[in-house]
C-alpha cells in the first residue's frame, strides 16, 4: 500500500475517538507550548515595568492581524486541500496548497513593508498610550520582520494539520517557541536589550519555525506539494481559498480589532488596567487552547471524511469533539477560578493589576463554558465548505456581540463593564451556535457514499 492510499485508509476507516485524539494532541502540546511561552513572555516583560508589560499586549494586537492572514490562507486552503485528497485529487490539492502559501508569503511581505513607514501611527492605532508608545514601537519592529515568516507558517502549518500530518505542523511550531522562550532571558537581560529583546527573540523563533515546517513540504513527506508553477489565482481557486479561510480571518481579525479597542478603553484606567487585561487574555486563550486543540484535530477529520461521503464520521466526529471540549474546559476552569489571583501575581506583582485582573479573569473563564459549542460548530461549518455559517458565528464571537459590548458596557459601568464585555459575548454567541448546529445536521446527506 502506498503512502497515499495509507492515509486515505488512515483518514476515513480508524475510529473516530483514536483518529482526533491522535490528531489533537501534537495540535494541543503545540498550542500549549506556545501559550507557555506567551505566558512566560508576559512574565519576563512585566519584570521591566507595566508600561513595558502593556506593550506586548499592544503588540500582540498587531501580531494577531498577521496571523489572521496566515490562518485565512491556511484553513482555507488546507479545507479544500483535505476535501480534495478525500475525493482522491492530488493534483487540484497541491495547486490549492501552492496558491494559498505564496499568497500568504507575499501578503506577509507587503503588510509589514506598510507597517514600517507608518509605524508611529500604527502602536497608537494598536492602543498604546503615550508611556508605552516607545516600548510598543522596540518590540514591533522585529515582529514587522518576522510578519511574513509568521504568515506562511501558519499557513503551513494549517495544509499539514488537514492533511492528517499534525504532528509534522507540531514539530516546526514547536521548535519556534522553545528557542522563544530560551531567547527571551538570554536577549533581555543578558544582552541587556530589554523588550527589544523580546521582540528580536520572537523574530528568530518564527524564522526558525518557517524553514522547518517548509522543509516538510520540500523533502516529500507531505500528499500536496508546493510549486511557484502550481500558483493559481485564477480559475476561482484564490477566491474559493479565501472564502474558505474568511471565518478563520474574521476570528482572527475582528479579535485584534476588538483586543486594540479593549486596549483603548483599559488605557483610560491607566497602565495598570492594560497590563491587567493583556494577562488575562493570555491565561483565558491558554484555558481555550485546551479545547481548541480538540476542535483542530476534528478539522481534518470532518474536511477528509465530506470530501469522501463519509458523512457519518462527520457527525460522530463533532459530537466526540463537544464532549471532550466542555469536558477539558470543565476540569481548566474550577482549577484556575480557585487560583485567580495568584495566577495574575505571578505575571505582574502589583496590587491594582492583580484587584482588576482577578475579577475578569473570573468572568472570562466560566464564560468560556459556553464556547465549545460554537467553536466546534464553527469548524464545522467551515471543514465541509460552508464557508458563510462559519463566517456569522466568528462575526458574532469576536465582533457583532463583542465589539458593540465593549463600548456600551465601558461607557455604562467604566471598568467592570471593560471586564464583562468579552464573557457576555462569548454567551450570547452560543444560541446562534446551536441553531446553526441543528440546521447543517439537518440538512448534511444522511447516508454516506458508497465506493
Amino acid at each position: 500500500m502506498d503512502r497515499q492510499a495509507a492515509q486515505f485508509k488512515k483518514m476515513t476507516e480508524t475510529p473516530i475517538p483514536k483518529l482526533i485524539i491522535t490528531l489533537s494532541i501534537p495540535t494541543i502540546i503545540n498550542m500549549l507550548v506556545t501559550n507557555i511561552y506567551n505566558l512566560v513572555d508576559t512574565a519576563f516583560v512585566g519584570r521591566l515595568g507595566n508600561s513595558a508589560s502593556g506593550a506586548v499586549g499592544i503588540v500582540f494586537g498587531y501580531m494577531a492581524i498577521v496571523q489572521a492572514f496566515g490562518f485565512m490562507f491556511g484553513q482555507g486552503g488546507g479545507s479544500i486541500v483535505s476535501r480534495l485528497l478525500g475525493a482522491k485529487d492530488t493534483d487540484n490539492a497541491s495547486v490549492n496548497a501552492s496558491t494559498a502559501f505564496f499568497y500568504a508569503l507575499g501578503f506577509g511581505i507587503l503588510l509589514a513593508g506598510l507597517s514600517y513607514i507608518n509605524i508611529d501611527k500604527l502602536v497608537m492605532l494598536l492602543g498604546s498610550t503615550e508611556t508605552i508608545a516607545p516600548y510598543a514601537k522596540e518590540y514591533i519592529v522585529y515582529i514587522l520582520i518576522a510578519a511574513p515568516f509568521m504568515s506562511a507558517s501558519f499557513t503551513l502549518n494549517n495544509i499539514l494539520r488537514y492533511e492528517g500530518k499534525a504532528a509534522l505542523g507540531m514539530v516546526g511550531m514547536l521548535s519556534g517557541s522553545i528557542l522563544n522562550m530560551i531567547g527571551d532571558p538570554i536577549l533581555m537581560f543578558g544582552f541587556n536589550m530589554g523588550v527589544a529583546g523580546a521582540g528580536l527573540s520572537t523574530c528568530l523563533s518564527q524564522i526558525t519555525s518557517f524553514c522547518i515546517l517548509l522543509s516538510a513540504f520540500l523533502t516529500g513527506r507531505t500528499t500536496s506539494k508546493l510549486s511557484v508553477n502550481n500558483v493559481n489565482a485564477s480559475d476561482g481557486i484564490l477566491l474559493n481559498i479565501c472564502a474558505t479561510g474568511l471565518p478563520s480571518l474574521l476570528r482572527q481579525g475582528l479579535g485584534s480589532i476588538a483586543t486594540i479597542i479593549l486596549n483603548s478603553r483599559a488605557g483610560m484606567y491607566g497602565d495598570e488596567a492594560v497590563a491587567a487585561m493583556s494577562i488575562v487574555s493570555r491565561i483565558s486563550f491558554f484555558i481555550f487552547s485546551i479545547a481548541l486543540g480538540v476542535g483542530q484535530g476534528f478539522q481534518p477529520v470532518s474536511a477528509f471524511n465530506f470530501g469522501a461521503g463519509r458523512y457519518s464520521r462527520v457527525r460522530s466526529g463533532f459530537k466526540f469533539t463537544l464532549f471532550a471540549g466542555e469536558l477539558l474546559m470543565t476540569i481548566a476552569i474550577v482549577a484556575v477560578y480557585i487560583k485567580s489571583g495568584s495566577l495574575i501575581g505571578i505575571f505582574r506583582d502589583d496590587l491594582k493589576v492583580i484587584e482588576i485582573g482577578t475579577r475578569a479573569l473570573r468572568l472570562h473563564i466560566i464564560s468560556l463554558l459556553f464556547l465549545p459549542l460554537s467553536m466546534v460548530t464553527e469548524m464545522l461549518f467551515q471543514s465541509t465548505g460552508h464557508s458563510s455559517g462559519a463566517s456569522l458565528l466568528s462575526s458574532l464571537r469576536s465582533g457583532i456581540f463583542f465589539i458593540p459590548a465593549i463600548i456600551i458596557l465601558s461607557n455604562v459601568r467604566g471598568l467592570a463593564g471593560i471586564q464583562e464585555a468579552q464573557p457576555l459575548a462569548y454567551v450570547l454567541t452560543f444560541f446562534p451556535a446551536l441553531i446553526l448546529c441543528m440546521w447543517l445536521n439537518k440538512n448534511m446527506p444522511q447516508e454516506d457514499k458508497t465506493e
